[in-house]
C-alpha cells in the first residue's frame, strides 16, 4: 500500500532553513503528484507546493514563493521542500500528500495519501 514517510522537522530561529523529505512507496505509477501542507496554529491546513512526477512541474502557493522550494530525487523516490528564510508564522505542522493526478487542485480532499506530519517551529 501507499505509504509517505517525513522528516526533517524542528527548531530553528527566524531567518534559518530546513529540509522537509517525503519518502514514498508502495506504488508503480510515474502519474502522481506529491504535495506538501501546513497547518498553522488556529488555521485550516493549506497547501504550501505540488510536485508532479508526470510532467516534473513545480507549484508553489504565493505565500512561500521565493523562500520555499520544491524538488524530486527519483533514485529515492522522495519528495524535498526546502524551506529558506523562515519566519515565526512558518510555525505548524507540515505534511506531504500523494494524488494520482496532475498539480491541478491543491485541495487537501483531493489528496488519497497522507504522511504523518513534522511539526516545524520558528523561534529565537
Amino acid at each position: 500500500q501507499v505509504q509517505l514517510v517525513e522528516s526533517g522537522g524542528g527548531l530553528v530561529q527566524p531567518g534559518g532553513s530546513l529540509r522537509l523529505s517525503c519518502a514514498a512507496s508502495g506504488f508503480t505509477s510515474d502519474w502522481y503528484n506529491i504535495g506538501w501542507f501546513r497547518q498553522l496554529p488556529g488555521r485550516e491546513r493549506e497547501a504550501v507546493s505540488c510536485f508532479s512526477r508526470t510532467d516534473w512541474r513545480k507549484v508553489l502557493v504565493d505565500s512561500v514563493k521565493g523562500r520555499f522550494a520544491t524538488s524530486k530525487d527519483d533514485s529515492k523516490n522522495t519528495v524535498y521542500l526546502h524551506m529558506t528564510n523562515l519566519k515565526p508564522e512558518d510555525t505548524g505542522i507540515y505534511s506531504c500528500a500523494l494524488a494520482f493526478r496532475e498539480c491541478t487542485v491543491l485541495r487537501p480532499d483531493f489528496y488519497d495519501y497522507w504522511g504523518q506530519g513534522t511539526q516545524v517551529t520558528v523561534s529565537s
